[in-house]
């Protein structure tokens, strides 16, 4: 505590403040993660007695399946990855670079898959590719290529914002250098510009990959049971053999994984940011005739890839046994329509609102007074570790899967003192868990970047460290925190993969609802998939559009929003 006291500014946060916003954060991850995680580390290395037993490991690692499952989660990452960033260049400098009519829109439709949950993409596609769907006849149903397909869905948007944000910043002369001495457009993209982007191509390939070799509700409703994954591995050992230790296993083998990828992303960012040269977000300019080929090659992966799937999912929910119908929306409110839900679907969507809300509510508190401690100005070198060592350690769950963190709550969070086996409050938790470092990567920027001569002028006027905590750095946060809100709530509401583990047959969330109806046969069960999907896409849809009209606005009127642009 000393060491952080040391680190904040010259005009110190109160020493009460200092402690709640540092021993709070530090306290609610001990519990809810630290604790859960190093349980189910643990459960791999150690025998039921305690005593260190690698026997586990030897037998798990031993099987030829475990292996297929490793592969299968890499290479399908990987395949992903390289699609999701190539197809996302031209898309990058069309929506970043050129301005024309209905840009903003088509930004707005790229934006939106990326807080869309698991579970819908995966009823979207599944539309798509099953027998009686319009690409039926491709064969593609439960194979690695519409699970790959969905992933690219997931993640194209993340590409193109991550690339766009950095292509924005680039200074040009060194562009416009090399045009003069006689290359071609094509020659100073790949000698000039491409090299200069490596750190946001790298930036966008290792957050994706962690998505990608972490997407378990879509590798679950698209892949069936012919392909497994390490993270639906993991589920099926859980749930399906009670084999704990085997899963813990496997978890440990995930987190190795997920940490290699995060780590040689670091690396490459490093290498490639240290030499940048970066400036304000650069005026787009005017659609060129030669820019008709990368604007051709964004609107095709927007249309086929984006809005078809989704389209075809609204069709789809108002037609049961090929009769347009609206029976499907109206079974969502009657609890008897399905004997595979013992609550009605609005029931579950009232839940799952209810729980984001608390979820969200816990996230922005924890991650903003984390946000608020880890962007004081150092002063000495102890103070400059100690808030690096606490901004580490808040991004670790960003680096652990949903599933991961609902398995070590599964058998943690199951004796006192804290045993919340049936408590409504599990759930919630584990949920803001994994939207906290959302929160503190979308605060924390923006709060870094205000001008320190503010608050020495509000010190120099009389007021207090807090006073100048809530009236300089205030407005700044309140922007930022309602956009970190709104994310939190997004993500919350369509969260699966920890919620899978945790939810009670009598209450379960609106995604858990949506995968025991689409896991059936019955046109009923299937209908109402669809149509609660179209319900949970509306919602998670709105908040992102909400979202991004509150950043464009805060863009235009003031820096203090537009570097949560990068999130």
């Amino acid at each position: 505590m000393a060491d952080l006291r040391r680190a904040l500014p010259d005009r110190a946060l109160p020493l009460a403040l200092t402690v709640v916003a540092v021993g709070v954060p530090v306290i609610f991850l001990a519990i809810f993660f630290l604790a859960p995680t190093a349980n189910l580390v643990g459960r791999g290395f150690l025998d039921s007695t305690g005593s260190l037993d690698l026997s586990g490991f030897v037998q798990v690692l031993g099987r030829p399946r475990t292996w297929r499952v490793v592969w299968q989660t890499v290479w399908m990452a990987v395949v992903a990855t390289v699609l999701s960033v190539a197809l996302s260049v031209p898309a990058a400098w069309i929506l970043y670079r050129r301005a024309f009519p209905l840009r903003g829109a088509i930004r707005g439709i790229v934006a939106v898959p990326f807080v869309l949950p698991s579970v819908v993409v995966g009823v979207a596609f599944r539309s798509l590719f099953i027998e009686s769907g319009p690409l039926g006849s491709w064969g593609l149903d439960g194979t690695h290529t519409a699970i790959i397909i969905g992933m690219v869905f997931f993640n194209y948007s993340l590409a193109v914002r991550t690339i766009g944000n950095m292509w924005v910043r680039l200074d040009p002369k060194m562009e416009e250098a090399a045009a003069a001495l006689g290359a071609g457009p094509v020659r100073v993209f790949f000698t000039v510009t491409l090299p200069r982007l490596m750190p946001a191509f790298a930036s966008a390939a290792a957050v994706i990959f962690l998505f990608c070799a972490t997407s378990f509700g879509l590798v679950l409703i698209l892949g069936g049971t012919r392909t497994q994954t390490v993270e639906t591995e993991i589920y099926f050992l859980t749930s399906g053999l009670l084999d704990l230790r085997s899963a813990s296993v496997l978890s440990v083998v995930q987190l190795i994984v997920i940490a290699l990828a995060l780590w040689m992303g670091s690396l490459a960012r490093g290498a490639g940011a240290a030499t940048q040269k970066m400036r304000t977000d650069l005026a787009p300019q005017p659609l060129r005739r030669a820019d008709i080929p990368a604007l051709v090659a964004t609107l095709v992966p927007v249309l086929v890839l984006l809005v078809a799937p989704m389209g075809l999912l609204v069709w789809r929910s108002l037609h049961r046994s090929g009769q347009f119908t609206f029976v499907n929306y109206q079974d969502l409110f009657n609890a008897d329509a399905t004997k595979f839900l013992q609550t009605s679907v609005v029931t579950a969507t009232v839940r799952s609102i209810e729980i984001a809300l608390i979820a969200m509510v816990t996230a922005v508190v924890i991650g903003g007074l984390v946000s608020i401690v880890i962007t004081r100005r150092p002063k000495t070198r102890a103070g400059k570790g100690a808030l690096k060592f606490l901004d580490s350690l808040f991004m670790l769950p960003l680096g652990v899967s949903a599933v991961t963190v609902g398995f070590g709550f599964l058998i943690t969070l199951n004796r006192p003192p804290l045993d919340l086996r049936g408590s409504f409050w599990l759930i919630p938790m584990a949920q803001a868990m994994v939207a906290i470092p959302l929160v503190v990567r979308v605060v924390s920027p923006v709060l870094a970047s205000i001008d320190p001569r503010q608050k020495e002028v509000a010190g120099v006027l009389g007021a207090g460290p807090l006073r100048t905590l809530f009236a300089v750095e205030g407005p700044y946060a309140i922007r930022s925190l309602a956009i970190a809100a709104a994310f939190a709530f997004s993500m919350s509401l369509g969260e699966f993969g920890a919620t899978s583990f945790l939810a009670r047959p009598a209450n379960p969330t609106l995604p858990v609802a949506i995968f025991r109806l689409i896991s059936q046969p019955g046109a009923t069960e299937q209908g109402m998939a669809l149509a609660a999907s179209v319900l949970l896409a509306l919602l998670s849809g709105s908040v992102m559009a909400i979202v991004e009209a509150v950043v464009d606005r805060s863009s235009r009127t003031g820096p203090s929003v537009k570097l949560v642009k990068s999130v």
